[in-house]
């Protein structure tokens, strides 16, 4: 099976054998009809996943890479805070009548910063260390900004993503504050994974080891029949993950530039609640 799925499949059976409720207290989250959105949940979940080994995508659910990598792109790559940039509707809920999610996300990786090499954002800085001082300890992005936190539509999630050079290896760090798991763990981290190898692949490098560190990892109560049903079901091997060889800048990839062979996963019927 998918070693995504061994850890999705473990992550969740502890969550709801050992995990805690929060329905003696209240919550911000609500459903769509306006009941309060509570979760049972783990503290503190740490996976780590050796992407020379296998790409880490779940099978017993099937995840739409390029749609993820879309995303990851709007963030990373346009550092667009604006829902018309992205392809996908998965941001609409908290968009303003203009499409802004405010200062957020890919708002906060354009801001240019100065640095001894100069005036440049966040993502160009690492671009920048990973090629030119790959021995750095200081090779990070950050998205929680306190600054502004009062005018984004959502705090960050995944809030921090730490770079680490040895030999010539790129390892990575995710730190997430908050994971649904059922809707958004499979996404993040196939959006890391590729990433990993996105910068690896332009600063001449090899994509290693990505790191995912989870302070609150849930899933929601109007999900657990769900989860229970999906993680009953027998995992497919993990499919072979290619990137775009000819793609040298960080700015050239698209959502095409990646590619699954062999990947077997099972539908999902029926459309999953959100809870906003």
């Amino acid at each position: 099976m998918s070693y995504a799925d061994q850890v999705f499949i473990q992550n969740c059976k502890d969550i709801l054998s050992k995990g805690v409720w929060d329905t003696g207290r209240p919550v911000r989250p609500k459903w769509e009809d306006g009941t309060p959105a509570h979760t049972i949940k783990l503290f503190g979940v740490v996976n780590r996943y050796d992407l020379k080994k296998e790409f880490p995508i779940i099978t017993i659910r099937r995840q739409y890479l390029k749609s993820a990598v879309d995303e990851l792109l709007w963030i990373w790559q346009k550092k667009s805070n604006n829902i018309h940039d992205l392809n996908s509707h998965v941001w609409d809920a908290w968009a303003d009548e203009n499409g802004s999610i405010g200062k957020a996300y890919g708002y906060q990786l354009g801001v240019k910063h100065h640095y001894p090499q100069g005036d440049m954002d966040q993502v160009d800085k690492v671009l920048w260390d990973l090629k030119h001082d790959p021995g750095s300890r200081r090779i990070l992005t950050n998205l929680y900004n306190h600054h502004d936190l009062s005018e984004m539509a959502l705090y960050p999630c995944a809030y921090s993503m730490t770079f680490n050079v040895s030999g010539n290896t790129l390892n990575g760090i995710l730190n997430q504050r908050s994971q649904d798991m059922l809707t958004a763990n499979g996404w993040n981290v196939m959006q890391y994974a590729v990433l990993l190898h996105m910068m690896a692949q332009v600063s001449g490098l090899e994509a290693g080891e990505l790191v995912h560190v989870i302070a609150d990892a849930h899933i929601y109560d109007r999900h657990v029949p769900v989860v229970e049903e999906i993680i009953a079901r027998p995992p497919y091997e993990a499919p072979k993950f290619t990137l775009d060889p000819s793609v040298t800048d960080f700015y050239d990839f698209t959502r095409d530039s990646v590619k699954l062979e062999g990947y077997q996963a099972h539908e999902l019927e029926g459309k999953i609640p959100v809870a906003v």
